[in-house]
């Protein structure tokens, strides 16, 4: 898995991969088909595991020679010790999670620092979709509201909040459009939001 395979793929996760140094010991926490994992053994040398839950999505991962371990991360991180890894990547699987303030504290528990990233609910697209009465769909929420996994909705200065809240430091934040970093205006115009986070010192 090569860097532009990775962004033709998923332009969003390849901006997120430069996040995270060459040789990292990582967890992905909702690996999903192993795309992030596969691309960052091959090209950046790293190591680690894909957290999943879905068969047909720990069989992709397998295939593609992640190391994956059948679980719901929902239950927590506890066969993991502290500072087990480097990164932890939560990628787009934060929304789905009914208890996130206790994941959020896990998996900075278990890594150094911790990549989230999850749709913006604040998109401006969205906004126009609620004034019209209806529940947003888009690229990051591409479900109908009856049909959807996702059970959060948040914003980035919503999430901002929450990590401050449960003792964790923002390093750095940025907003994507395409892949692409949103400077104006972020929460309106940016469509995913992307944290990279560690716990507060002394905390």
């Amino acid at each position: 898995m090569t860097f532009d395979d990775l962004k033709a793929a998923r332009p969003d996760l390849a901006f997120i991969a430069h996040w995270v140094q060459p040789g990292a010991h990582v967890l992905d926490v909702g690996c999903g088909d192993g795309v992030m994992m596969d691309y960052l053994q091959s090209d950046k040398g790293c190591s680690g595991y894909g957290l999943e839950l879905a068969d047909e999505r720990v069989l992709a991962s397998t295939k593609r020679g992640v190391r994956v371990l059948q679980q719901d991360f929902e239950k927590g991180l506890g066969i993991f010790g502290d500072d087990s890894f480097d990164t932890v990547l939560c990628l787009s699987s934060l929304q789905m999670m009914k208890h996130v303030e206790d994941l959020l504290r896990d998996i900075v528990r278990v890594g150094h620092e911790a990549i989230v990233s999850f749709p913006n609910f604040a998109y401006w697209p969205h906004r126009m979709a609620l004034l019209k009465g209806r529940m947003p769909v888009s690229k990051t929420l591409p479900y109908q509201w009856y049909d959807t996994p996702n059970v959060r909705c948040a914003t980035i200065e919503d999430f901002r909040e929450l990590a401050d809240e449960v003792g964790l430091e923002v390093m750095e934040c940025v907003a994507l459009a395409e892949g692409k970093i949103v400077n104006v205006l972020p929460n309106l115009r940016g469509e995913l939001a992307v944290f990279r986070l560690r716990k507060k010192r002394g905390s």
